[in-house]
């Protein structure tokens, strides 16, 4: 028995209907004796492990496809494909299935599918009755055969009857030759009946019938005969959109026959399938599934073709970057690699990433670089397609190549900076390119997928770059459309009032409204960056002024913006908010809001509560101290009596804290005199030492005894008074100060980023 290697790629199905790719390997068919019987084996290229072990069963229906596939099913709902490099290694396999079957090799299936009800029928029937009986080829007969072709398509057994009937003799050729002349005749019944039998023989299912139809000279025919749907008035021209209206492009002469024949053959089918037939039933999705394999299996071909042709695709990319191409070459090019990368997408994740890795290492980045700047509004759709691909495939191959973009160029033509201003210009109305691009943005600065183990320091340096070199960027249009406190002083000046927001029409709310959600991610996922931003650039304030939009999704925007600063519950952030005045605005914007019970009042009563659940203190105490009086009268929610109810509470406890470190200090005096008695009387007591229980108070007081005896505050110091600090401006005890003792440290922020 021979135990021939072939190499071939495992498919199966899975329950989208979609070919899963298994991996690649080498096949052969010998004895297993475990399964006790001849086996297919097929042994991965790279490790040797065994990718498929399948028993060639008397009973299973084997069928060969396209010379180069063996499909086949091993249980209800499980397929499996076999795709061959070579036709000579398919053809041997497929003899070697025949042979333990006991079948003929030219036959193109090696059983008949049955169901159980149709077996038990077909048993009964006459031996006769087996064969299906084509009425001849003739105009006459036309009815005839239409109907013969509708009746079978609900018995599997008889569908598997007619399509070896039909592919033998090349009566299907001669079908499509008597479509010749009824158009010729203009003979409409005929063309009538030529469209049921076109349309039932592709429900037949059967890719040795598709090969023939679909082979150059007949598919055109094919096309033709599904153009006369009886239930239409007039006839469809799709033979005249594919001949006359779709044009075949090739931007670099494809030398290669078979391949341009390829491409011809699968945009036809493709449109067969997507155009032409009516969308099929729910009892009809299976009688296309050979259709859609053929052009799954096309386009694999197709993207394998191209992708091993380096001359092809290295003169693709020269051209499209040479400053020297045409505008129009240039807009054919692109269009080519976003038809290629959309192919790509049939391929599974292996072969898909060998794709990319080929297109990288051609240069696809630097050459949507220069295309993504240009005017051609088609070209920078098309280049943001690709781009997308490529971010999708592969966020850390992009991150790689534009963190070594600045020791190459100027930060203007950054390819990141590049994407910005795409979205930044974006000339729809409904700006649905920048939300594709702020999509990209956004997966490219998350954090989530830069974690691969093989990089640790990949977020760290990435997002180095980005905020130094395309931060500033991002916010040019946010800073341009706000105008900070002290202008916005001086445009009021002579007039009644000034919206600070300015342009504030729908297309700049919508392009803001974009650029505060990407913000807002950051301030969730970038912490230290996007906080010394926020600082350094004053960032919450100018976003704040948008509370003035008349636009309310732009305003709750900002308020969203605010409410995830403040969601962080860092301190830097608080003080910050406290020390800028910043809910000015958004108490200003409640009080002009009145009564109104809208998505606006909800969002801003919201973030109160929050800080009132939170116990956020700082700012709790800034709101009462400073805002209290404005916001007393609402009482439709208890949210700010529940405010004041904290502020009072704290209150309450510095007021206590207070008082004990008064009392700690007098009784600390007293302890002191009766241990020194009972010490002269030479008996030794022991007493709880102060400073165990109240070490914070007893530093205090100890330190204004030292200064007491140095002569400091003279006489008037009194240590009942020493353990306190004077109260601030808003009656809140301040911190109290540090024992000497401990060294005091500054707290700030590294370095500023050089923006």
């Amino acid at each position: 028995m021979s135990d021939t290697r072939r190499r071939v790629k495992v498919y199966t199905l899975n329950e989208d209907r979609q070919w899963d790719d298994r991996g690649t390997g080498h096949v052969s068919s010998t004895f297993v004796e475990r399964l006790k019987g001849i086996s297919l084996l097929v042994r991965a290229e790279s490790d040797g492990s065994l990718l498929l072990e399948s028993k060639i069963s008397p009973n299973t229906a084997y069928q060969k496809q396209q010379d180069t596939l063996i499909v086949w099913s091993e249980a209800e709902n499980y397929d499996l494909a076999l795709s061959f490099q070579e036709k000579a290694g398919c053809d041997e396999i497929w003899e070697k299935i025949c042979q333990v079957q006991g079948k003929d090799p030219a036959l193109e299936i090696t059983q008949d599918p049955i169901d159980e009800s149709e077996e038990e029928r077909f048993e009964e029937m006459p031996e006769t009755s087996h064969l299906v009986e084509l009425p001849p080829c003739e105009l006459a007969r036309l009815e005839e055969i239409a109907d013969l072709v509708t009746s079978v398509l609900s018995s599997p057994i008889r569908r598997e009857k007619l399509a070896l009937a039909l592919m033998s003799e090349g009566y299907m050729k001669k079908l499509l030759q008597l479509f010749q002349v009824c158009e010729d005749l203009d003979n409409r019944e005929g063309l009538h009946h030529l469209y049921e039998i076109v349309r039932g023989v592709l429900f037949l299912n059967k890719a040795a019938l598709f090969e023939v139809m679909f082979s150059d000279d007949c598919i055109m025919d094919v096309v033709g005969c599904l153009e006369f749907d009886p239930s239409l008035v007039q006839p469809k021209k799709h033979r005249e959109f594919l001949t006359k209206t779709a044009k075949f492009k090739e931007v670099i002469p494809i030398t290669d026959s078979e391949l341009r024949q390829k491409i011809h053959q699968t945009y036809r089918v493709q449109y067969i399938q997507d155009i032409i037939l009516p969308t099929p039933s729910v009892f009809e999705e299976n009688f296309l599934s050979t259709l859609t394999s053929f052009i799954f299996f096309n386009k694999v071909e197709i993207v394998s073709m191209l992708q091993e042709d380096e001359k092809f695709l290295t003169e693709v990319f020269a051209q499209l970057t040479d400053e020297a191409t045409e505008d129009g070459k240039r807009r054919e090019l692109v269009n080519f690699f976003k038809e290629f990368c959309a192919f790509s997408q049939t391929l599974q994740p292996q072969n898909r990433d060998a794709f990319f890795k080929t297109l990288a290492n051609l240069g696809i980045l630097p050459a949507l670089e220069i295309v993504m700047g240009m005017d051609d509004l088609q070209v920078r759709a098309a280049a943001t397609d690709i781009f997308s691909y490529l971010v999708e495939f592969s966020p850390s191959m992009v991150r790689e190549f534009v963190m070594q973009e600045p020791q190459q160029t100027d930060d203007d033509v950054l390819l990141i900076n590049v994407v910005i201003k795409q979205m930044i210009c974006d000339s729809d109305p409904e700006l649905g390119g920048a939300v594709q691009l702020m999509g990209l943005l956004r997966t490219l600065i998350d954090p989530e997928n830069m974690l691969a183990p093989t990089n640790k320091t990949e977020k760290t340096e990435f997002l180095s770059f980005f905020y130094k070199y395309c931060m500033q960027v991002l916010t040019v249009p946010l800073l341009a459309s706000t105008v900070d406190e002290k202008n916005c002083k001086d445009l009021q000046e002579g007039s009644t009032k000034i919206n600070p927001v300015c342009p504030d029409n729908f297309q700049t709310a919508q392009l803001l409204a974009l650029i505060l959600e990407l913000l807002t991610f950051c301030v969730e996922h970038h912490t230290y960056h996007i906080k010394t931003y926020i600082m350094n650039k004053d960032l919450l304030r100018r976003v704040l002024v948008l509370m003035n939009s008349k636009h309310t999704f732009l305003a709750l925007c900002a308020l969203r913006f605010m409410r995830r600063i403040i969601g962080q519950k860092d301190e830097y952030y608080n003080r910050y908010i406290v020390k800028g005045n910043l809910f000015e605005p958004v108490i200003n914007t409640l009080l002009d809001n009145g009564t109104r019970y809208n998505l606006l009042n909800s969002a801003i009563i919201e973030l109160f509560e929050f800080i009132k659940v939170e116990d956020i203190k700082s700012l709790i105490a800034h709101i009462i101290d400073n805002y209290y009086k404005a916001l007393e009268s609402i009482e439709y929610v208890q949210t700010f009596k529940g405010l004041k109810g904290r502020y009072e509470q704290e209150k309450d406890r510095q007021t206590l804290r207070l008082n004990r470190y008064r009392r700690d200090a007098r009784t600390l005096d007293e302890d002191e005199d009766e241990e020194m008695w009972f010490n002269e009387d030479g008996e030794a007591i022991e007493k709880s030492r102060p400073e165990e229980e109240f070490p914070e108070s007893f530093g205090k007081y100890m330190e204004a005894k030292k200064g007491a005896a140095n002569g400091t505050n003279g006489a008037n110091c009194k240590p009942a008074t020493s353990p306190t600090s004077a109260a601030s401006p808003n009656g809140s005890p301040a911190k109290s100060a540090t024992p000497p003792a401990t060294p005091v440290v500054k707290v700030s922020f590294p370095c500023q980023l050089p923006f």
